[in-house]
Formats: structure tokens, C-alpha cells, sequence
């Protein structure tokens, strides 16, 4: 084996160690939480949430590790996993959930379950999803966690934290809190790539877009050009300022820009005014689905960028300025 400029890999023929390839996998699997097959970058992004909560980055290892070794276990298609494709899920599920409940016993048993299923998940929507030639993006994440978070209603031993939203109250109209600086533009910007996993922290931003650039440069841009669509509706709209500080109007949009701009189209100007349209789109489908979701309790997490993302990469083929990337 020898490091690649995305990783390790097998030199020729020979099968790759199993223990330094289950590192590498895993640590890919955490750097395709936004679309980069790239283990440095997983390093980093792992660096970035030790940064902020210890807590975080040990859920995201395992969740990673979980999901992957549950992939491993039932055989899914080698390289697939070998990209770190079924490790993404199970990186933002045990996130979301050591985000959203109290770290005991219990809370851990749930993360690892919750990871494997996002991996039967996956491979289900891998095998529905191809006939539209659609990626699954992180919607084995939303799903599992949606179901796991409500079912928290029916279990006793898990005890939500502050971060989870409360449920039984109808979306009251929103009102202007706080005054709108640069400030908040040049904090916001960075912690909406840093909210992808769920860390409101602008160093961990910045730690987040240099790995982001260490893979691909057209991904670190269009992380920050998304997560500035994201601000400049919630601007334009009159969201709250500390939710725009703290990147909640900027994290789906980054990803719907990253997978726009460096996965699906090649990049020409078409394709860079389409994807940042998409940003500006996702930040308004935010705001809808976290009224939608607020009586029930539960977070929009990055449903929006699914169903954006979707809808706009299903509309590209029809466009005849914009190129299949590949």
C-alpha cells in the first residue's frame, strides 16, 4: 500500500491490509459527508469537530466505523464502500443523535443501531434511486434519524438535550431578532459549512473548507458560496441573526452547491449560476420544512438539500447550457 493524493491504496494486484484499509475507508466515509472520497479530508473534518466537542468526533468515528463494518458484514459491493459511501450516514446519524440526547449507555447502544441501518438503508436507496440516476445523498441519514428521534417519545431512558426542538407548538410568525452586521455574514459563513456536522463554530468552519480544499478547490468554493446563498436569504427574509450567525440558513446550502458545482455538472458559468440558484432554493425549503417539522419536535437536519438537490440534478438533463460532470 502507498498514499495516493486522496488516500491510500493497494499497490497492483495485492489486497490492501485490512487494518490501515478500514482506517482509510472510514476516515473517507467521514469526507463524503460532503461528497469527497478523500481520506485527508476526513482527517480534517475530524480535527474540526475535536476542535469544538470531543463528544461529536468520537460519535462520528463510530458512527463511520458502524456503518462501514455493517457493510463490510453483508457484502455490499466492495468499492463502494471502499469510497466511504456507506460510511457517510452513519457519520451525521450518530452526530444528530449525540447532538440531540444525553451521551449515556443507552444513547451509544442507539447510535450504532441507527448507523447500521443506515447502511440497509443506503443500499435500498442506491437500488430505487438508479433508475432516475439520482444519488442517495444523506437521506438515509434523515430518515433513520427522523424515525429515531420520534420514536425518543416512546422511550423513557433517553433524555433530549437542549438542542432538540420542542414540540406541540404551531410555527408562530417569525420576528426580527438582532441586527444584521458583516459580523454575522463573516461568522455565518464558515460556521454554515461547520453546521453540516452540526458544530456552530467558526474555526471548525475554517478547519472544514481547508479540507474541503485539500480535495477539490471547485468544493471548498462552492462550500462557502452556498452557506453565503444561505445567509443572503435569511437576510433578505428578516430570519433572526442568531440563527444566521450560527450557519442554520447556510449548512444545506452548502451542500447543495458542493454537489451541484463539483459532482454533477461540469463547472461552466450555467452551471455555477444554476447551483447557486439551488443554494438559494434550499435556504427557503429550510425554512419551510423547519416550520413544518417545529409542532412535531423534530429538526429539518438536511432534508432540504435532498429534495433540492433531487429536483434540480432530475431538471439539469433539460437544460441545454449545463454538462453532465464526466
Amino acid at each position: 500500500m502507498h498514499f495516493s493524493s486522496n488516500g491510500l491504496v493497494a499497490d497492483g494486484p495485492v489486497p490492501a491490509h485490512p487494518v490501515p484499509a478500514f482506517i482509510d475507508t472510514v476516515l473517507r466515509g467521514v469526507g463524503q459527508v460532503m461528497l469527497q472520497n478523500n481520506s485527508y479530508t476526513g482527517v480534517l473534518f475530524l480535527l474540526g469537530m475535536f476542535y469544538n466537542s470531543v463528544l461529536l468526533g468520537l460519535a462520528v468515528l463510530v458512527g463511520t466505523a458502524a456503518s462501514t463494518a455493517t457493510a463490510m458484514l453483508l457484502g455490499v459491493d466492495r468499492s463502494q464502500v471502499r469510497a466511504g459511501l456507506f460510511g457517510l450516514n452513519g457519520a451525521l446519524v450518530a452526530a444528530a443523535l449525540l447532538y440531540f440526547f444525553q451521551g449515556d449507555v443507552r444513547v451509544w447502544v442507539y447510535v450504532v443501531c441507527a448507523a447500521a441501518v443506515t447502511t440497509v438503508l443506503m443500499a435500498a436507496f442506491l437500488r430505487v434511486l438508479s433508475t432516475w440516476q439520482l444519488r442517495p445523498l444523506t437521506a438515509p441519514f434523515v430518515f433513520t434519524t427522523l424515525c429515531f428521534v420520534l420514536a425518543s417519545a416512546r422511550f423513557g431512558q433517553l433524555r433530549a438535550t437542549e438542542h432538540l426542538p420542542t414540540s406541540g407548538r404551531l410555527p408562530q410568525g417569525a420576528s426580527l431578532d438582532g441586527m444584521v452586521s458583516l459580523g454575522t455574514f463573516a461568522e455565518g459563513i464558515f460556521t454554515g459549512v461547520a453546521q453540516v456536522f452540526f458544530q456552530g463554530n467558526v474555526v471548525t468552519g475554517v478547519i472544514f473548507t481547508l479540507g474541503l480544499l485539500v480535495s477539490s478547490r471547485v468544493a471548498g468554493v462552492s462550500a462557502l458560496l452556498g452557506s453565503l446563498a444561505g445567509l443572503l436569504v435569511g437576510w433578505g427574509m428578516g430570519a433572526a441573526e442568531p440563527a444566521m450567525r450560527v450557519g442554520a440558513y447556510g449548512f444545506n446550502s452548502v451542500l447543495t452547491a458542493i454537489v451541484l458545482c463539483d459532482v454533477v455538472l461540469f463547472l461552466n458559468a450555467a452551471a455555477v449560476a444554476y447551483a447557486f440558484l439551488a443554494a438559494l432554493a434550499t435556504a427557503v425549503v429550510y425554512a419551510s420544512v423547519s416550520a413544518a417539522f417545529e409542532p412535531l419536535g423534530i429538526p429539518a437536519l438536511t432534508l432540504p438539500f435532498v429534495l433540492v438537490a433531487w429536483m434540480f440534478i432530475l431538471a439539469s438533463p433539460q437544460c441545454r447550457n449545463l454538462r453532465q460532470a464526466g
